[in-house]
């Protein structure tokens, strides 16, 4: 009797282990190796491009801000800085519900580079219009830090310096910034 029951006792605890295992495996794998340097890339667009809207989404494994352009090629500075400044003035960013601090340059200005006419309706200093943040694992805050001879400046607070990668694909600069190493 007693070994039928250390044989029960033996099945279930593999059942259980087996079953934990399986439940490990559904989550998803992110296999994110991005790392937290600068990422940089020039401009190759060939006409006149402006910054036309900044939107966000979340992914399983990264949050995800996308810059959208009126011309494919847009270059881009990306990195973690100790504070972001407004280009022009500048005017200190403040960025307070964050652990750490990205700036994003995208080389596209918020405005017709022939006519002058705003193409965005950032405010400097002021959260980017239609992003909101509420839900998100890493994004904290996104303020507009300014445009000014042909490029423009995103304010991005983020809960810790963690790994972004940043892609060019048709008009828009995609970055992505982990939610864990």
């Amino acid at each position: 009797m007693k070994k039928i029951l250390a044989m029960a006792v033996i099945t279930a605890s593999l059942v259980m282990g087996l079953s934990a295992s399986q439940q490990a495996s559904a989550a998803p794998y992110c296999g994110i190796s991005w790392g937290s340097l600068p990422k940089t890339a020039s401009d190759t667009s060939t006409t006149a491009e402006s910054l036309i809207n900044v939107r966000t989404g979340r992914h399983d494994c990264y949050d995800r801000m996308v810059i959208d352009t009126t011309a494919p090629g847009t270059g881009y500075n990306v990195r973690y800085v100790s504070n972001v400044y407004a280009d022009g003035s500048g005017q200190l960013i403040p960025l307070t519900n964050s652990g750490a601090k990205l700036q994003v340059v995208a080389q596209a200005p918020s405005y017709n580079p022939a006519t002058g006419t705003p193409t965005y309706g950032g405010v400097t200093g002021s959260p980017l219009p239609g992003v909101t943040l509420a839900g998100y694992q890493t994004f904290r805050e996104a303020k507009f830090a300014g445009s000014f001879e042909g490029q423009t400046t995103v304010a991005l607070g983020v809960r810790a310096q963690l790994p972004f990668r940043v892609m060019k694909q048709d008009n828009h600069v995609i970055i992505d910034v982990a939610h864990k190493w």
